[in-house]
């Protein structure tokens, strides 16, 4: 009797002094848990405020925040620690960044995405990413500056005469025979176009093709870009007077690649002027005519 009181003496003990322990090591694991999360979570943070090259941005502080957000990052694209490809930080990382809200963040983002900056993709592979340099924010601003009146056509196309001539130059230097090649595929084109009588528009998209091709065998991408631009401009400007054919495109475009192939640049310059300003004279005449028959319908 007196050992069983014993034993049961015992074993109350070894209880009281177990739960402690165990209540002990339940807590010890859960400050061991705890502890690995927040770590886990600075390191997220850590990895989510990254940037190409280790970039980090400086906390905004002037009332037009956007404003200077779109700076930082664009010095960044200046000094090449970001390059084309490269993805930004996560949103949340980068308006801790700046100090700035989210909504403030977002429009910094689309001032760039309009500039043609950066491209913003959604979904869980999505973010901001820099783009491949295509120069469609130049295409896009003379475009709406043509049709905002700040670009006259009279402006446009002298313009087209200028800069036509420092490209047929520098391409009558630089033109390979795949450059060559395409230039005759493309009056090719114009000359099926012209026997099957197809749509006005998509015969004026041809000829304006011509130049494209011209602008890309200068080589130089700046010539390109401009010159895409000024063919856009070209083809709303050719829709807004509607359509008219002439008979001398074609006649013109094959004297021009005599000289153009014998790399006699004067006289492949002198034709293409010519051919421009004759061209220029009846779009302008165009306008015009649709100008007194619009005032006349008032």
């Amino acid at each position: 009797m007196i050992r069983s009181v014993l034993d049961i003496s015992r074993a109350a003990a070894q209880d009281s002094m177990v739960q402690p322990m165990e209540h002990m090591r339940e807590t010890n694991v859960k400050r061991a848990d705890a502890a690995r999360a927040a770590a886990a979570h600075r390191e997220k943070v850590r990895a989510e405020s990254r940037t190409a090259g280790g970039i980090k941005f400086r906390p905004i502080k002037t009332p037009r925040a956007f404003e200077e957000i779109a700076d930082q990052i664009r010095t960044e694209l200046v000094n090449r620690r970001l390059r084309p490809g490269d993805r930004l930080p996560a949103e949340r990382a980068l308006a801790e960044q700046f100090g700035v809200s989210r909504n403030t963040l977002r429009e910094a983002l689309r001032s760039l995405e309009n500039s043609g900056l950066l491209r913003l993709q959604k979904g869980a592979t999505g973010g901001a990413f820099v783009r491949e340099s295509t120069g469609d924010a130049i295409i896009t601003g003379l475009r709406d500056m043509f049709h905002l009146g700040a670009i006259q056509p009279e402006h446009l196309t002298e313009a087209r005469v200028l800069i036509e001539s420092i490209a047929v130059r520098s391409a009558c230097e630089r033109a390979t025979a795949e450059d060559l090649e395409a230039l005759k595929e493309n009056i090719a084109l114009a000359e099926r176009a012209a026997r099957e009588k197809i749509n006005f528009f998509d015969q004026a998209a041809i000829h304006l093709d011509f130049h494209r091709i011209l602008a890309r065998a200068t080589k130089n991408p700046v010539m390109v870009i401009v010159m895409e631009a000024l063919v856009d401009v070209m083809q709303h400007f050719i829709r807004a007077i509607g359509q008219q054919r002439n008979p001398w495109v074609l006649p013109s475009r094959r004297r021009f690649m005599k000289h153009f192939e014998a790399g006699e640049s004067d006289a492949a310059v002198a034709e293409m002027e010519q051919h421009l300003e004759r061209l220029n004279r009846h779009y302008l005449s165009l306008l015009k005519e649709k100008d007194r028959a619009e005032a006349a319908n008032e």
